[in-house]
């Protein structure tokens, strides 16, 4: 019984998994952390983990692990893992959870993709027909993008709109701003590669994006948990 532990930059993303049927997955607030082991049905043998939120949320990982008595291995970023490889000019740079996303994207879907990440940060990358990691972006997420515009300026507001073409209010104008951004920045990626790639998108986002993008697109819930679980079954 593997689970898989996704430390995120606002949440701890878990997944605990018997073969390749998950028994339960979810998200916690890092207060929250010590709940963990009342949200898993059934005791867990083995953790697999990646971590981007810092050395506070490592300890807190190596310590559970070390509480249950269990073996951990940290998915960290390599040259190539699980039938993919990794084009980013230092292989070890690339951020944890994007690599786990690449390993889940490709165990679903084995052919080119763009893989879209839409968190605290939006990041989009792209995978070739033969599984190589060929590059990608970061930016700021939906809720950043907003914040940062409320945060720094005198008269715009923390936004609550909808999304318009051409948005007639400054709510709406902000937040379809934001959308209008990040949808172009996986579209123009899209458009550079053979058409109709598919997008596999994952990340508290990524229902506000899916609407707005040329198919085929697919949301997998826990995209990074998909990857941990792939490459903790390979071991």
């Amino acid at each position: 019984m593997l689970l898989c532990l996704d430390a995120g930059n606002t949440r701890l993303k878990y997944g605990l998994c018997e073969g390749v049927a998950w028994r339960a997955q979810g998200a916690l607030e890092y207060a929250s952390f010590d709940a963990l082991e009342n949200r898993l049905p059934v005791p867990p043998t083995r953790i697999v983990a990646c971590n981007v939120a810092g050395e506070q949320a490592r300890q807190r990982i190596e310590a559970l692990a070390a509480k249950l008595r269990l073996p951990l291995d940290w998915l960290s970023s390599s040259p190539a893992a699980c039938g993919i490889s990794n084009g980013y000019d230092a292989p070890q740079q690339l951020g944890a959870d994007r690599w786990a996303a690449l390993i889940g994207a490709r165990a679903l879907h084995c052919d080119a993709c763009v893989v879209v990440l839409a968190g605290t940060a939006t990041t989009v990358d792209v995978l070739d027909a033969g599984g190589r990691f060929l590059g990608g972006l970061i930016l700021p997420g939906l809720a950043l993008m907003r914040s940062a515009l409320a945060s720094n300026t005198a008269d715009l507001p923390h936004a609550v709109g909808h999304f318009r073409a051409l948005a007639s209010n400054t709510d709406d104008a902000i937040v379809s701003g934001a959308l209008h951004a990040t949808l172009g920045a996986i579209e123009r990626v899209r458009a550079a590669q053979p058409q109709g790639l598919a997008c596999l998108l994952s990340g508290g986002a990524a229902a506000d994006l899916v609407p707005h993008l040329a198919q085929p697109c697919r949301v997998v819930e826990h995209l990074v948990l998909e990857g941990l679980a792939h490459y903790g079954l390979t071991r």
